[in-house]
């Protein structure tokens, strides 16, 4: 895995070191999080084995390991930034094949590859190299300079709409709108809103909540503030 400041190296505005740590600090809780989830299903099925006998216990796990699985809830909500940097250069970067508020999945990518076919490839590798994923990456970017009748909450004129679509395997992994507007007291105010388009399993609630922990590290070290962020799930 190459260093995740080397991918966003042409963006001067990084704190290359924050922006490692964080992605650094997200990568080793969310593989702690992983081994205590598995574990726990490890414990219960020797728990339910000493009470119930080895295929009792046997079955009583798998069914545990099977509703794990079970696409249970949806992600969505909505994140508003301030930096300073002027619309332009936000939507260069949110239009680029590693968009800021992706930074925890492109920054612990094996690889990101920038495929004729997709705006980029993060290629994973898990379970020691054994097991493989990837998430593709489509971004289109809507609108153009400012007009004087798209006006924001706070005064500014809207410069662009990026529309950044995920996809995992052939599936909805993420779709988000992201709304670059002008501040008032220069720099950019930025809107992005993640859709729900997919059902996750249960496994994906720890990654979540870890995910959170670093989310505004990650940002931060971008040149990007989070003014407001509201996260909900739904079935």
């Amino acid at each position: 895995m190459s260093e995740p400041s080397a991918r966003v190296e042409s963006r001067p505005r990084v704190d290359r070191d924050a922006l490692d740590a964080a992605i650094a600090g997200y990568h080793r809780a969310e593989r702690a999080a992983s081994w205590t989830l598995a574990l726990l299903v490890a414990a219960a099925f020797l728990a339910a084995v000493a009470a119930l006998s080895f295929w009792p216990g046997a079955a009583v796990a798998l069914l545990l390991a099977l509703a794990l699985r079970v696409p249970a809830f949806r992600r969505g909500g909505s994140v508003r930034l301030r930096t300073d940097a002027p619309p332009e250069t936000v939507i260069e970067e949110f239009a680029s094949a590693t968009p800021p508020t992706l930074a925890l999945q492109w920054g612990v990518a094996d690889e990101v590859r920038r495929p004729a076919d997709a705006a980029a490839t993060y290629a994973f590798s898990y379970l020691f190299g054994l097991r493989s994923a990837a998430i593709d990456l489509d971004v289109d970017r809507v609108g153009g300079a400012p007009t004087g009748d798209e006006v924001s909450v706070d005064g500014g004129d809207a410069a662009a709409t990026v529309e950044i679509e995920g996809t995992a395997d052939g599936r909805p992994w993420a779709s988000y709108a992201v709304t670059v507007r002008e501040a008032p007291d220069a720099g950019s105010v930025v809107d992005v809103e993640l859709r729900p388009t997919r059902r996750f399993d249960l496994r994906r609630l720890p990654q979540g909540w870890v995910a959170d922990r670093y989310y505004g590290d990650a940002l931060a070290a971008q040149g990007y503030e989070v003014v407001e962020r509201s996260v909900s799930l739904t079935r």
